[in-house]
This record gives C-alpha cells, structure tokens and sequence, in this order.
C-alpha cells in the first residue's frame, strides 16, 4: 500500500477512501495517516511530497461520495436487493424493518459518530440508506463526519512524519492479538446471525 500511496499520491487516497467509506473496508485509515506522512516531508523526496491541506480535501470528498454510493445503494436497492443477494450476506427484511426503526429513532448521532469508528465506518452509508434516511440529513452529517475524521488522521500521520514506521511496529504485536480476538468474535457473530437468518426467513 505504501508503495501504490507514494507514487500515485492523491489519487491512491482518493481511491482508497472511496472504496472504504461505499462499504468495503480497504484500510482507508492507513492511507489517510500515510498521505499526511507524505505531507511532512520526511520520509520522500520533495518530488513525492503531497500537500497536508488538498490530501484532507480529496480525503474528505472520496469519503463523501463513497459514503454518498453507499447509501444510494442501499436506498434504491432495499428490499429487492435483499431478494436477489440478502441469502449471500445473511440479510433478510426483518432486518429492513429494524433498521428503518432504528434509524427513526437515532439514526443521525449514527452517521457522524459512526465515521470514527473503524470497520464500522464502512457500513453506516449503506444502513442509513437501508433505514431510508432523509437524504439532506445524510449529507449535512456526513461531510461533518469524515471532514473531522479525515482532518485528524491526516494530522496524525503529518505529525509522526518519519516516526511512522516505529509507531507501527510497536504496536504490531497489540494488533496481532486484536485481530485473532476479531475473527474469533466474528466467527461466533456469524453462526449466531445464520441461525437467526434461517429462523426469520419463511
């Protein structure tokens, strides 16, 4: 990733965070903290260096528009969608009916909370347009989110500058863990929800 990051720049960015936020997690994070790594200055040469303000900027709009797709996606799509591929990912409408309640209820707070937090970030945009959320609100709240979440990991990353690279490897091995605790809790979510799916499918 570093690799395609420091010779394509702001366009690897972009790509990266678009494809995240539409609902694919791709690691956009990663990307976001290294375009401000190149920002600094400190570990390219001054041909590679990018701007920390235009990576936040195209950080920021792949985010929105990803997050725009993702949710126009999940709006059109809905229940049709869940007829033709809902047996794929273990959806069904019942889960339809509870999203739109859920986001009736609380739905906003979701969308601009929801961006800074990793993985889930990924799915707000299609949940929120699965709940039917007011367009305009979806907007207002997501450019607010990921304007904020963008610029703070852009800093991030333009801050540690050289030190990146130690940053990471100290906290490689608490990754490490994390991530086997992950699939484990993954795996046990997944035999839990396709029992629940059989139960609720006719």
């Amino acid at each position: 990733m570093e690799n395609f990051l420091v010779h394509w720049g702001y366009l690897a960015v972009f790509v990266l965070s678009f494809i995240s936020s539409m609902g694919l997690p791709v690691g956009a994070e990663v990307a976001i903290i290294y375009g401000g790594v190149l920002a600094s200055g400190q570990v390219t040469s001054e041909h590679h260096q990018l701007s920390l303000v235009v990576v936040i900027v195209v950080a920021t709009l792949a985010e929105v528009l990803g997050s725009l797709a993702g949710y126009l996606i999940g709006y059109f799509g809905g229940r049709p969608l869940v007829d033709k591929v809902g047996k794929y990912v273990l959806l069904t409408h019942k889960d339809l009916d509870r999203a739109e309640a859920w986001f009736a209820r609380r739905g906003e707070p979701v969308v601009l909370f929801g961006r800074f937090i990793p993985l889930l970030r990924s799915f707000v945009s299609f949940a929120a347009g699965l709940g039917e959320m007011a367009m305009a609100k979806f907007v207002i709240f997501t450019v607010i989110g990921c304007a904020i979440w963008c610029t703070i990991l852009t800093s991030v990353g333009y801050s540690l500058g050289s030190s990146y690279k130690h940053v990471l490897k100290a906290f490689s091995y608490a990754g490490y863990v994390a991530a086997v605790l992950v699939v484990i809790a993954v795996a046990v979510l997944f035999v839990h929800r396709l029992r629940q799916v059989r139960e609720e499918r006719p």
